[in-house]
């Protein structure tokens, strides 16, 4: 049976709706595709232009950092590596010998008046050993001792004979009592003979013939300590760690002590030898001065105390 034929509008009306989808499709497409080209071109511009500013910055932190280690390295070479240079390694090194116990002066043999203090009851446990040791640092021989080590080492360094035998002079009869003459002039001529033996250096006999008698501990610290070339702050700091470490290990065999209570009072004495070291520094000789009336008694009795473990 034959088809029958649409009608002619029908006709029509299809064959204009194909039209349309055929014109309507390729611009459908194109618009997307370009749509699509755009985003990816945004997103490439974007990511160069990040890109950019990441390298621009590195290069910047770069420009910067690299001539401030420059610098830095060309002022201190030991400072790029975290280390010290090799004048202050051999300072730290002469310094920890010299002032350590093991260093044969016999410091081990005196207790500056800690016996008799013990004995009369001054001094009973860790609390009043730390007040007493504090005192004696601030306001006696700590201090007093402290600024003769600084202005031998001054004068010393400085060449100045004639100031160095008056400081040596005033030292060795700046002491209260016959025990404690006999403790630092002991200490003080076995310092000298140490260092000579095996520290030696130039211009160290000099320094000692010019003192012209006996040269007490503190002067003699100095006088080595000038001779090497270590400077006086360090020297200061090292000396009255030893000193307050003597007193301490004597302390500790008198009360007695344990090991970490005798830490204890190291720990609890760093303020005031940091302080004290400062004072003694910038003082003159017209501010040596003493204010331990008992330390200074307990020193003298020592010498008349009927038992003893210790010279003074």
């Amino acid at each position: 049976m034959p088809a029958t034929p649409m009608p002619r509008r029908t006709r029509m009306l299809m064959a204009g709706t194909t039209m349309r989808i055929a014109t309507r499709m390729p611009m459908a497409i194109t618009i997307t595709m370009i749509t699509g080209m755009i985003t990816i071109i945004a997103v490439i511009t974007i990511t160069m232009m990040a890109m950019s500013m990441t390298s621009i910055a590195a290069t910047s932190i770069t420009i910067t950092t690299t001539p401030m280690l420059m610098t830095t390295n060309e002022h201190n070479p030991a400072a790029g590596s975290g280390g010290m240079t090799e004048e202050e390694a051999r300072a730290l090194y002469r310094l920890m010998t010299w002032l350590s116990p093991s260093f044969p002066v016999g410091a081990f043999s005196y207790s500056s008046g800690i016996e008799w203090a013990v004995e009369a009851g001054d001094i009973t446990d860790a609390a009043s050993l730390r007040d007493w040791l504090a005192a004696m640092l601030a306001d006696g021989s700590g201090f007093c001792d402290s600024v003769f080590l600084a202005q031998s080492h001054r004068a010393a360094s400085g060449h100045d004979d004639a100031t160095l035998k008056e400081i040596a002079e005033l030292a060795a009869a700046f002491v209260p009592s016959r025990e404690r003459q006999l403790e630092t002039t002991t200490q003080g001529r076995a310092f000298i003979d140490i260092a000579r033996a095996a520290w030696n250096s130039a211009g160290l006999d000099a320094m000692v013939a010019t003192c012209d008698g006996s040269v007490v501990y503190p002067v003699a610290v100095g006088l080595v300590s000038a001779a090497h070339g270590i400077p006086l702050a360090p020297a200061l700091h090292a000396f009255l760690h030893a000193v307050v470490s003597n007193w301490i290990s004597a302390g500790s065999r008198l009360i007695p002590l344990g090991q970490t209570d005798s830490q204890r009072v190291l720990a609890a004495l760093e303020p005031d030898v940091a302080e004290t070291a400062r004072r003694a520094g910038a003082a003159s000789l017209d501010d040596l001065g003493s204010a331990t009336f008992r330390a200074d008694l307990a020193s003298l009795r020592h010498e008349a105390q009927y038992t003893r473990l210790f010279r003074s």
